[in-house]
């Protein structure tokens, strides 16, 4: 099929030899300058989202159109990336010990303005999904489902959307997460009584600023979980390059921080996203030899998608032969498809996930 790429065109650190007042300001706060775009992006949002937020609840001043223009500036210019930043920084703090208190800003003040309530990713993704790696225990787990279903996509989101505060709470009360329940629970419940307060205050202005980003983050992150995990090998399921995929030189990379490569990053969450490029490079080897499934191009919403039309084909196109076995259009369509079957819970392997939380 496709042939590898000679080049690997996503991200990778490059140190500028000079950084304006700004840039150096920010450099002094930050842990790793390599981090330096979280910290640009954070001010971004402070100068652009904040205020137009503020100003659609003046009295008098909201407009429908206005609302539409906000939107469009929060969903298609700044929510994946801020989804992709707290990513990150969850798993590595971005300021240093003298501006720790900034660490909660991420967190608690902009992340509501992109539909991410305090805590709750953290929670889950921190908490729960990296130890658990896609099996049972994990609450937003794929395996049970038909991955090229869009009712059982259906079913997992409602499930998810729902009761993902219930299940949560339920799973870090019983392995003893209580600092990580409470903030949890502080967040998630804090967000829901500020939203109820701010609609008596303006509804049309609090439906843009808040709920609508809220319902929209969720699909989102829903959709781009069932992508990532939507290929699991029935008789390795804990295996991190046979329950993840890997996106490479896309445009999704070079704008939300090389998520694509989200096999390496199961391996090794800990490892900073400018290396991602360098440890697939490395790794081709085993990559091929654990049969892990490669595509470019594309984020993983995109791979949802595809799925939810059964575009097996077009999923082919996309597909890197790094050195896999050698596959037909035809057999690589029936591998894909085979690798989104149901895998009941009770076919798991006993092996340990090859996971470092």
């Amino acid at each position: 099929m496709a042939t590898p790429p000679l080049r690997i065109d996503d991200p990778r650190y490059e140190p500028k030899e000079h950084y304006g007042p700004i840039d150096r300001a920010l450099l002094s706060m930050i842990k790793d300058p390599r981090d330096l775009p979280f910290a640009q992006f954070c001010l971004q949002a402070t100068v652009l989202i904040l205020p137009f937020a503020a100003i659609l609840y003046i009295p008098g001043v909201f407009r429908w159109w206005l609302g539409a223009a906000y939107l469009i500036l929060n969903v298609f210019f700044f929510m994946d990336r801020f989804i992709l930043m707290l990513h990150n920084t969850s798993h590595r703090r971005l300021f240093t010990r003298d501006y720790a208190l900034l660490n909660h800003y991420i967190p608690w003040v902009l992340s509501p303005f992109f539909g991410e309530t305090p805590e709750t990713y953290y929670a889950h993704h921190i908490g729960m999904h990296h130890p658990e790696n896609n099996l049972p225990d994990d609450l937003s787990s794929t395996m049970r489902f038909e991955r090229d279903n869009p009712l059982h996509f259906l079913r997992y989101f409602l499930r998810f959307f729902f009761f993902s505060v219930l299940e949560m709470a339920r799973y870090h009360y019983k392995r003893g997460h209580l600092k990580m329940l409470r903030l949890m629970l502080i967040g998630e419940l804090g967000f829901y009584a500020f939203v109820i307060a701010m609609s008596f205050v303006n509804f049309y202005a609090t439906l843009v600023v808040w709920i609508i980003p809220f319902l929209i983050c969720r699909f989102v992150m829903m959709a781009g979980n069932w992508g990532q995990h939507a290929f699991i090998d029935p008789a390795d399921p804990a295996n991190c390059y046979r329950n993840s995929i890997t996106s490479i030189n896309s445009r999704y990379n070079q704008r939300c921080f090389n998520d694509g490569y989200h096999i390496g990053h199961h391996l090794k969450p800990g490892r900073h996203w400018t290396e991602l490029p360098v440890e697939f490079e490395e790794s081709l080897d085993q990559y091929a030899k654990e049969d892990a499934i490669v595509f470019h191009g594309i984020d993983f919403v995109g791979v949802w998608g595809l799925l939810m039309f059964r575009r097996y084909d077009k999923l082919a196109e996309i597909y890197v032969d790094v050195g896999q076995p050698s596959r037909t259009k035809e057999e690589l369509m029936a591998f894909l498809r085979v690798r989104t079957r149901p895998i009941p819970a009770a076919l798991v392997s006993e092996t340990a996930p090859q996971v470092a939380v």
